[in-house]
């Protein structure tokens, strides 16, 4: 008998090339912004026909978090549900994307409905979908200086007037 350890080979549970976790019994892709689109069409082809939402999550406080597989952890984070209304399936994508160049490319023309859920997701946290149709602000004023949802913006406080007090 030899005494020599055996090396076992950690195996990573992948999809279309990208890690796959699991949370609160879901699956959640963690994709590369290189693979983003491609994926999310490769899912679509696997019955994942409706994008449920999509947002953006800001991780400031947090930067040596871990997030999965060995995938670095960004600033920003853009998370997408999707669902399969045949499979009765979610399933999650997670993408990475850091705050020196917070783009990803849109899900427009796979996806038409996230619209909206980009523009809000550019609006609150400074993230630009290329090749949008219309990446404008949908929730502030264009001329509004900041994305309110970032962990380093000043909230700053607007006063109350109440009815019958003096001002």
């Amino acid at each position: 008998m030899s005494d020599a350890v055996e090396q076992v080979e950690q195996t990573v549970e992948t999809l279309h090339g990208c890690p796959v976790v699991y949370s609160h019994e879901q699956r959640v892709l963690l994709v590369g912004r290189d693979q983003y689109v491609a994926v999310v069409k490769a899912l679509t082809d696997d019955g994942f026909e409706m994008c449920i939402d999509l947002t953006g999550v800001d991780y400031l406080s947090l930067p040596n978090r871990t997030v999965g597989a060995g995938v670095k952890p960004e600033r920003f984070e853009v998370v997408v549900n999707l669902l399969s209304l045949t499979k009765r399936e979610r399933i999650r994508l997670r993408v990475q994307v850091p705050a020196e160049d917070a783009t990803l490319p849109t899900l427009f023309d796979v996806h038409p409905g996230t619209e909206a859920h980009e523009r809000e997701t550019f609006d609150m946290f400074g993230i630009t979908f290329d090749g949008h149709p219309d990446m404008t602000r949908i929730l502030m004023p264009e001329d509004w200086d900041g994305h309110p949802l970032r962990k380093d913006y000043d909230a700053g406080f607007i006063p109350v007037q109440f009815k019958g007090s003096n001002s």
